[in-house]
């Protein structure tokens, strides 16, 4: 998981804290302090804000209505870091998610540390983590088998075997954190996730489907969706033990209308999935990738892998493996698969990718991101709760193309309430609000009309007969 979450600032800091704004025709990010409600810009003025304090609904009059515009982009892809989970963690138990605790080796922990600490650097991070320490050790690993070192390789395969299930371990306790929250907040952390997802995916029945992706190993988004109603189509079919296919046709899901033969709609609420590190419920097998039914928050993921048909696996087989600076393990199945479907469904004309939580640390999502912002027609909209290594604005500065960039970063913008609450667009955007609102216009200008010169009865009957 990935350092831009909920978790890094408490209420008491996050009242005080310096916000990031720069949306629509901003020349640059505008910066400013938070006191309660109430917001200060520090430093440059802005045209659409007058002088001295505003508040949400100053800035929500600039902020909404330029997101909706853009949710209902062509093509639209949510990219969701572990900043997701954080918030919702923390809107449920009062505190962020489990972190991951460093890896335990016996005769090799200072080289692999050292080598840890350098592949972090490359890629930008000031400290490594357990997902670097797992990538260096199963690259030692590898390399002690070819050298026919047994016994350093069983030693190994038994400190690692051990790791994962620790790791496994800390992501479940994340899950079991929310599953088991006082029903009140529990509650309120899952509705705030269903209106999250939902803003997102309420697309009208002519644009593409929204595209989910996740660096999260946990099955938050998952929840949401069955909460939400949303039907999530990834690379795995079956219904006992899904399999990972590589050949995913362009499958999706359609209605008859009644009445109407031959004319299939779209299915509302559907949406394209994709897990770009693994998740905590899949198995490498003998010649396969399996999702096993793992429940939300359960206590230890062991019972589950003795099912028939898993072969003995062992936490090592957990399909849980940790970003590569060198992005080694992008070449590699099943993460060639999908890899290639996050740059398929972003790096094309009239789309737009909207980040939440992520902090940049992953350089084979940013190339993806740096190859889609050369299509003129493309636009990136950045939302975290903060920025506390700087990598986010860093990136913003490196990829020098400010007019195809929004940024919401800080608490009184990307805090996942008052996301939702203020500046995410409405979560129905359908035919019928349409339609409403034309009605209402159209009546509104016949009432200002009666005063000064009344239409004939027949005229205002054919005009609201064409509605």
């Amino acid at each position: 998981m990935l350092e831009t979450n909920d978790q890094a600032a408490p209420e008491e800091q996050a009242k005080k804290s310096i916000n990031i704004l720069k949306v629509r025709d901003d020349h640059a990010p505008l910066q400013f302090e938070a006191d309660g409600d109430k917001f200060r810009l520090q430093g440059a003025e802005a045209s659409w804000l007058g002088s001295g304090e505003f508040g949400h609904k100053e800035l929500r009059s600039r902020i909404e209505p330029w997101l909706t515009s853009l949710f209902q982009s062509e093509h639209l892809s949510l990219l969701a870091g572990s900043g997701l989970t954080h918030a919702v963690h923390r809107l449920a138990a009062g505190v962020g998610a489990t972190g991951m605790e460093k890896l335990t080796l016996t005769n090799v922990q200072e080289k692999i540390d050292s080598a840890a600490e350098k592949a972090a650097n490359s890629a930008g991070r000031n400290n490594a983590n357990l997902e670097d320490q797992l990538r260096v050790a199963n690259e030692l690993l590898r390399g002690f088998e070819i050298l026919d070192l047994d016994d350093r390789s069983a030693l190994l395969r038994t400190e690692l075997q051990a790791g994962m299930q620790d790791f496994a371990k800390s992501i479940l306790s994340s899950e079991a954190g929310i599953a088991t929250a006082e029903e009140a907040s529990r509650e309120l952390a899952f509705n705030t996730l269903v209106t999250f997802l939902m803003s997102f995916a309420s697309r009208t029945g002519v644009r593409d489907r929204l595209n989910i992706f996740t660096t999260n190993y946990d099955r938050l988004i998952e929840a949401g969706a069955e909460l939400a109603g949303l039907h999530l189509l990834d690379r795995f079919l079956g219904n006992l033990m899904p399999i990972f296919r590589s050949s995913r046709l362009d499958l999706d899901m359609h209605y008859n209308p009644p009445g109407i033969r031959g004319e299939p709609r779209y299915l509302e609420g559907v949406t394209r999935f994709t897990k770009l590190h693994g998740s905590v419920d899949w198995v490498q097998t003998d010649k396969d990738i399996r999702r096993i039914g793992l429940p939300f928050g359960a206590e230890s993921i062991e019972p589950y892998l003795q099912a028939p048909g898993l072969g003995g696996a062992t936490a090592h087989q957990l399909m849980i493996y940790p970003n590569a600076a060198k992005d080694r393990e992008t070449a590699d199945y099943p993460y060639v698969e999908l890899f290639r479907d996050l740059a398929a469904a972003v790096c094309r004309p009239n789309s737009a990718l909207v980040t939440y939580g992520y902090s940049f640390g992953d350089e084979h999502i940013n190339r993806v991101i740096r190859d889609m912002l050369t299509i003129p027609s493309t636009h990136l909209v950045v939302i975290s709760f903060d920025d506390p290594l700087g990598r986010i604005m860093q990136t913003y500065q490196e990829l020098g193309r400010p007019s195809q960039i929004s940024l919401l970063i800080g608490p009184a913008l990307a805090g996942l309430s008052t996301l939702t609450e203020y500046y995410l667009p409405k979560a129905a955007i359908d035919k019928t609000t349409f339609r409403m609102s034309e009605l209402l216009k159209q009546r509104w200008g016949t009432e200002q009309s009666v005063d000064q010169n009344p239409p004939d009865k027949d005229q205002l009957t054919d005009g609201e007969s064409q509605l």
